[in-house]
């Protein structure tokens, strides 16, 4: 199987994940200039001309490949745009994300795009693959954001054995040690976020910051109230004092045939103007999303030390590396 280093002509086979909210252009240039790819929601900008910016600034600072990540299911009412948007800018490639990516496959195949497409199990990894996907992000219960069911290994395991296409692991990565623990199950490459929340380069408070270094794997809880998707964030007292369970009512609208798209849309801008408002300013509403990894974060660095510690190998005495 190919690495994703070999894929896409990058030092390092990591992909900066594409985090709502907090990823962005300075982040993506960093991440690109010390040798990894990048990706970045497209969500993540108000409008489709300052996406567009965006992509534009970054091919400014460098000629390395990076992509954006699409939410392809309904509830995306600027879908069209933005994957014209990536047509027109040529990306390098678009992660999909919560919903069938056929459509998007088939005009970024045209444009000579490649199309990574999240799955977290294998009936939707082979729906993908037949709908002619690059590669599989599996994503698995210990991601962060919308993290899958099944165990990094257990999922990993499904893909290798009945899927052919190159599979890039998201999910529990926080050090050299587990990058390469990983790398050595004969995948393509990871996905890593929750670790470079807390990089100088990241855009959100210092107290989201500082939440990252303080809290750890424990305090990570799935909440459906933000998106109507199960999404994991810190268990802050305002987490504990909201719960992590939608009410009845907002689980008979999330089911109803008519209303379910409506309902997820607004579900979904709701939940995420509650990511933005703690975020980015003070409140006393502290919803910070976040994965198990921040059992690694110790402190706050430059996204380019975060990559140097994930992937140097130090020569030892006999020559050999470690």
């Amino acid at each position: 199987m190919k690495q994703l280093k070999e894929i896409l002509g990058i030092e390092h086979s990591i992909i900066l994940a594409p985090m709502f909210l907090i990823s962005n252009a300075e982040m993506t240039i960093k991440a690109l200039k010390s040798g990894i790819t990048a990706a970045i929601p497209a969500l993540n900008y108000r409008t489709t001309t300052e996406l567009r910016e965006a992509i534009k600034t970054i091919k400014k600072e460098t000629n390395n490949p990076f992509g954006i990540n699409l939410i392809v299911n309904k509830s995306n009412f600027k879908l069209d745009e933005q994957l014209q948007i990536c047509c027109e800018e040529k990306v390098a490639f678009i992660i999909t994300s919560l919903g069938s990516p056929a459509e998007t496959i088939k005009k970024a195949h045209e444009n000579n795009i490649l199309v990574f497409c999240d799955v977290t199990d294998l009936k939707y990894a082979k729906k993908v693959e037949k709908s002619g996907a690059d590669g599989l992000i599996a994503v698995s219960k210990e991601a962060g954001g919308h993290a899958g069911h099944l165990s990094f290994s257990e999922l990993i395991k499904d893909l290798k054995a009945n899927c052919n296409l190159p599979i890039i692991s998201a999910g529990g990565v926080g050090n050299k040690h587990l990058f390469e623990e990983r790398m050595n199950l004969g995948i393509a490459g990871v996905s890593i976020g929750t670790i470079f929340i807390a990089s100088k380069e990241s855009p959100v408070t210092e107290e989201y910051k500082k939440a990252c270094i303080e809290y750890s794997a424990k305090d990570i809880v799935m909440t459906t109230k933000l998106s109507g998707t199960p999404c994991t964030v810190i268990n802050t007292p305002y987490v504990q004092e909201i719960g992590t369970n939608q009410t009845w009512f907002e689980r008979f609208l999330n089911k109803n045939k008519r209303l379910k798209k409506w309902f997820k849309a607004l579900t979904f801008l709701k939940g995420m103007k509650s990511l933005q408002k703690a975020a980015f300013g003070q409140t006393y509403k502290t919803v910070w999303c976040a994965g198990p990894s921040i059992e690694f974060v110790h402190e706050i660095k430059p996204i380019s030390e975060i990559v140097k510690e994930l992937t140097n190998r130090k020569e030892n005495r006999d020559g050999t590396n470690s």
